[in-house]
């Protein structure tokens, strides 16, 4: 049993918290990316979250003279693309040995600048609070919220994230096996065929809504579903490297505290550092350290999940990407509050879907504010993720096309 969890006379396991107590409110040192983002990591990143919306990754198509950017733009996902822990790295502070983590949800404020090409992006990082309830998954489960702001070259703020981390024993996951009879579906070439079939005709709404504005939305509407998968370990793998994080010494340390690497991870699941110096695959994270149990099933046993299982800022960017596609180019998210129940797995279909549940006349912008809920599910209706996001909506003439 770890150091920092007991066992009471009822048999109960607590976890002991008290070395993240010291954390909170501290300004956090960690990585900062070295070099400013380039065109090819926006693309990347959108052939990693599988947007297919050609804003993101054709040069030609974004500087058309209908559009609203006039050029290359980044989505409002990519953000956390330009983190060095997914903007979770806040929310993991303090050492517990035995434990492991993962994604619990996501809160984001959009302040109005967009990335592009051409800018370096840095970040400013703090851990909020944390919770400690009894899960059926892990027992004691401590959730705590982090905060990182991401700011351009030009001081420009451009968005926050505040974090949630589920951070558990994993020898408690173990026991309690809550996972611990799921297999890989087996899809047949038919069903995967209707399937590439359904995830055309969404890409097709995309394109047709194209460089138009999104003017005629009512309460009730209905976002088209889109559809994810079935998920695989090259799926997964396409993810982790689209995250800029996952790119040899792409980040450089800067002064101040952060024990994110520090965190009580099981052995197996850390990374070497010191041997990194040598062979950086010790330090790379998927091919030895915490996500390898994303890609391989013997460590995701070992945390207490069956089989390879997808990342949290994934699912997130899903949803802001899902948002976006459909908002169009001339709209903005400017909220997003994201609860995580459960990760995709290898072999499962995730689908998102979404519905106008207010809009909002009387924002000080002028223009309309809609207000979705999203719903991502995986094949067989369990719930993944849920919430709410507030999307700033264009009129005819607002806003207007940004200076060529």
């Amino acid at each position: 049993m770890s150091s920092n969890s007991k066992q009471g006379g009822d048999g109960q396991v607590s976890l002991d918290t008290s070395p993240v107590d010291k954390w909170i409110g501290i300004p956090l040192g960690g990585g900062q990316l070295k070099d400013p983002v380039a065109p090819n990591d926006i693309r990347r990143w959108s052939q990693g979250m599988q947007n297919g919306n050609p804003l993101y990754f054709d040069d030609e198509y974004a500087s058309a003279p209908e559009s609203r950017f006039g050029r290359f733009v980044a989505p409002q996902s990519f953000a956390v693309a330009c983190d060095d822990s997914h903007g979770a790295g806040p929310a993991i502070q303090g050492n517990i040995p035995g434990t492991h983590m993962l994604f619990g949800g996501d809160e984001w404020w959009f302040f109005g600048p967009r990335i592009r090409p051409g800018q370096k992006i840095s970040r400013e990082r703090m851990l909020f609070d944390y919770k400690v309830s009894n899960t059926k998954f892990a027992g004691p489960t401590m959730f705590s919220r982090g905060d990182t702001t991401y700011i351009n070259d030009s001081g420009e703020i451009l968005c926050k994230q505040r974090s949630t981390s589920i951070r558990y024993l994993a020898e408690e996951a173990r026991k309690l096996g809550l996972f611990s009879d799921d297999k890989d579906p087996e899809w047949s070439e038919d069903q995967l065929m209707e399937i590439e079939e359904q995830k055309f005709e969404y890409f097709k709404t995309v394109q047709e809504l194209g460089h138009g504005r999104r003017l005629f939305v009512k309460v009730g509407d209905r976002l088209p579903q889109r559809l994810i998968g079935p998920h695989t370990v090259a799926s997964f793998t396409t993810e982790w490297r689209a995250f800029q994080m996952t790119i040899w010494h792409a980040f450089r340390e800067v002064p101040g505290p952060d024990s994110t690497l520090d965190a009580g991870w099981l052995p197996e699941m850390a990374r070497d550092q010191e041997g990194a110096k040598i062979d950086p695959t010790l330090g790379d994270g998927l091919y030895y350290g915490p996500s390898r149990g994303h890609v391989q099933a013997k460590y995701a046993q070992l945390i207490g999940l069956p089989r390879g299982y997808g990342y949290g800022a994934s699912m997130g960017a899903w949803i802001m990407d899902y948002i976006s596609n459909w908002a169009g180019e001339w709209s903005d998210i400017v909220h997003s509050k994201m609860s995580y129940r459960s990760p995709a797995m290898t072999g499962d279909l995730t689908k998102l879907d979404g519905e106008v549940t207010d809009i909002n006349y009387d924002d000080p912008s002028g223009q309309p504010v809609a207000q979705l809920h999203i719903v991502m599910s995986n094949h067989e209706s369990a719930v993944l993720a849920e919430g709410d996001a507030l999307v700033r909506l264009p009129t005819e003439t607002l806003p207007e096309p940004e200076p060529r």
